[in-house]
């Protein structure tokens, strides 16, 4: 009885051994589009049941083509043609080629081509500061070339924070500030706009005017996240606060989360004034990534974006201290039973 259910279970979810090629088309460039996989001499694309960004940074990392950006399903870059190689597709993200990843076996699937996969890898890194600062490093063909201090500007940064999913940038740093990289400095100038989705897509000139070495290699602090909001509150004004990076949200720390970091994440939210601070999971445990950034807020940012980040998940931190915040919103009312005039759910949740 049990070697026939042991049999079913590995039949279901085939360790693929066999070598894999991979490759992103339809993209614009070759760290971006359709996910295919070359088996058997022909190439076919991926089923997106249970496609995630954790398959995706497989890819990105199998084709050298920096972080992985987006996961993306139901034929985003248009379907393929030919077999629908893998279905239900289960890395852990750490596998250095998809081919270590589970999934049902070859040729067995369940979708048709208006489910294939695509992916977005970053033709950008920072390096040598935190997921959004760092040494600024562009993909050219299969090598990382840093950037001179000079030659980069607020359009450029705008770029590669939004790449990196890293919301807007703070500060444009040179003289090497976060080390001296290696290799080859970037030979062409970037001339973005502000306004592409990627590096790749940024106009470049070779007549360079500067003749630098990476002691004038540029770095770059981005705000970090892209989005905010409060789960598991009264009301969309209070709750655990999670903010997103790229695709994936996650719980913040409440070490170091102040009132003036919540007042911030109010007006933000359009919730009114921060009315308290709330951790040790007041408002339930959360799951996932836990962010540790420290928000050096003045109280009076327009949004968290805009507050420098003086530290980046330096904190060890579990979902036992998931940050909450009560905002004012539009729901004040005087508590006749507490001591100070929180709103009900608040008077409720002390016992006073």
């Amino acid at each position: 009885m049990d070697s026939c259910v042991a049999l079913i279970l590995l039949s279901s979810t085939i360790t693929l051994t066999t070598a894999v090629s991979v490759r992103l088309v339809d993209g614009g460039s070759r760290c971006a589009g359709r996910m295919e996989v070359l088996h058997r001499g022909q190439w076919g694309t991926v089923c997106d049941e249970g496609w995630d960004m954790r398959d995706a940074a497989v890819v990105c990392r199998e084709l050298r083509c920096g972080e992985a950006v987006d996961a993306l399903s139901d034929a985003y870059f248009g379907p393929g043609s030919g077999p629908i190689w893998m279905d239900d597709v289960d890395c852990n993200g750490s596998e250095s080629t998809l081919r270590n990843c589970r999934a049902r076996g070859w040729g067995k699937h369940n979708c048709d081509h208006s489910k294939d996969v695509g992916v977005i890898c970053s033709g950008v890194r920072l390096v040598g500061g935190s997921r959004c600062s760092g040494r600024v490093e562009v993909l050219h063909g299969e090598t990382w070339s840093t950037v001179c201090d000079a030659d980069f500007d607020k359009q450029n940064a705008e770029v590669v924070c939004r790449e990196l999913g890293c919301g807007l940038p703070v500060e444009v740093l040179g003289a090497a500030a976060f080390g001296r990289g290696e290799g080859q400095v970037w030979p062409e100038e970037l001339q973005c706009r502000g306004n592409e989705s990627q590096i790749h897509f940024c106009p470049t000139s070779s007549s360079l005017k500067h003749n630098c070495s990476h002691d004038s290699d540029v770095g770059l602090v981005c705000a970090g996240h892209t989005q905010a909001r409060l789960v598991n509150g009264s009301d969309s004004c209070s709750g655990r606060v999670e903010l997103q990076y790229v695709s994936e949200w996650g719980t913040v720390c409440d070490v170091r989360w102040d009132m003036r970091a919540a007042s911030v994440l109010c007006g933000q939210l359009k919730c009114g004034s921060a009315v308290a601070v709330l951790g040790s999971d007041w408002f339930g445990e959360g799951s996932g990534r836990i962010w540790a950034d420290v928000f050096d807020c003045q109280g009076n940012e327009t949004h968290l974006s805009k507050c420098p980040i003086s530290s980046w998940s330096r904190t060890a931190c579990s979902h036992k201290q998931d940050a909450g915040v009560i905002c004012s919103g539009e729901f004040v009312q005087p508590c006749k039973e507490c001591k100070w005039k929180y709103r009900v759910f608040l008077c409720r949740k002390v016992g006073h």
